[in-house]
């Protein structure tokens, strides 16, 4: 069964943090972290729809420009989410170039950005062919983790503790809907873009008794169907993807408790190690995870596969160490709570 999501690191684990997440039916991904963005080609940045910040150090923000020149002159809407303080980082990067000539663009491209506050978004519309000025309006919206909701998917945010707030995310797929492709070929009927309409219905809670109508290219007439029956014979339910993202976070009870509950049975782990343990202290004042630490909040939070990145330049030729610290200290806590279970 093709999973939704395919995430992956931008770049090798001594670079700048990040990963995408391609959607695999959809022309669309999800970007967490924009440092040096530079291994992404305008193919895959053009496919981003939202972009979610941890905080805006350079090694997590940079590549916001790079973002923003392929988008100018497009008909798209970017939302980006970002600790608080996030917007007032934005409109300085926007207000660094000068956009006399964006009047004259045809497209409307614009930047919906929101910072995420301890119980509130607070966002900001700006537009391109207004030269970036922002909408007078700012909305303020309660939420509780949850900062984006759509009927497939959510993204869930904690504040995290690097000497300034931090975010950790987590997207959810709500559940899989599989396609049985030989059930389809059973009625007759050819992949399109039917599909994805028929996924939204069913995310969408459509009335299972309502008509369901499938266009076939070429055969000159459409054919209707009843939607639950339709679901019942092609389409097999299954739990959907998690997948979690931490980065610079220091190894506090505070942190611990929240990355844990953040990450708990995710499918993927995509979580920072920026040390060795030998060096935890050093760590420590930094503010930083080790090895062995990201490794046993894996186990913890009993996720299926967790991915390390972020090392420190001072390991370079020590992978191998770096990574077998983490394995370690995962089977370690995986070996005890089988123990105890």
């Amino acid at each position: 069964m093709r999973p939704s999501y395919y995430p992956r690191l931008i770049n090798n684990p001594f670079d700048d943090p990040g990963i995408i997440v391609p959607f695999s039916f959809e022309n669309r991904s999800m970007l967490f972290d924009i440092g040096d963005i530079t291994s992404l080609s305008a193919r895959d940045i053009l496919k981003i729809s939202h972009v979610f910040i941890s905080h805006t150090h350079m090694d997590h923000f940079a590549g916001f420009d790079r973002l923003l020149r392929l988008f100018l002159g497009r008909d798209k809407e970017i939302f980006l989410y970002g600790p608080p303080g996030f917007i007032k980082n934005v409109e300085g990067k926007l207000a660094a170039y000068s956009w006399n000539l964006v009047k004259n663009y045809q497209n409307r491209f614009s930047l919906n950005v929101a910072e995420v506050h301890p119980a509130s978004l607070v966002s900001r519309r700006y537009y391109c062919h207004k030269s970036f000025k922002p909408d007078k309006a700012v909305i303020h919206q309660y939420f509780n983790n949850i900062i984006l909701h759509e009927p497939e998917l959510s993204v869930s945010a904690v504040s995290l503790d690097h000497g300034i707030p931090c975010l950790g995310f987590s997207l959810k797929e709500r559940f899989h809907v599989n396609i049985q492709k030989n059930r389809i070929e059973e009625l007759n009927l050819k992949p399109g873009i039917w599909i994805n309409r028929f996924k939204q219905a069913i995310y969408n809670n459509d009335d299972l008794n309502s008509d369901f109508e499938i266009i076939q290219a070429g055969e000159g007439k459409n054919r209707k169907f009843n939607l639950g029956k339709l679901a019942e014979q092609i389409a097999l339910i299954t739990p959907g993807q998690k997948i979690t993202y931490i980065t610079d976070a220091a190894y506090t009870i505070s942190n611990i408790k929240k990355i844990i509950c953040l990450a708990k049975d995710s499918d993927f782990l995509f979580i920072e190690a920026a040390f060795l343990d030998k060096d935890k202290d050093t760590a420590f004042n930094k503010l930083h995870l080790t090895a062995r630490q990201a490794g046993t909040l894996a186990g913890q939070a009993n996720v299926k596969k967790f991915i390390i990145f972020h090392f420190s330049p001072r390991y370079s030729g020590m992978e191998e160490q770096i990574y077998m610290e983490a394995v370690n200290a995962y089977e370690l806590v995986k070996k005890e709570n089988n123990i105890q279970a």
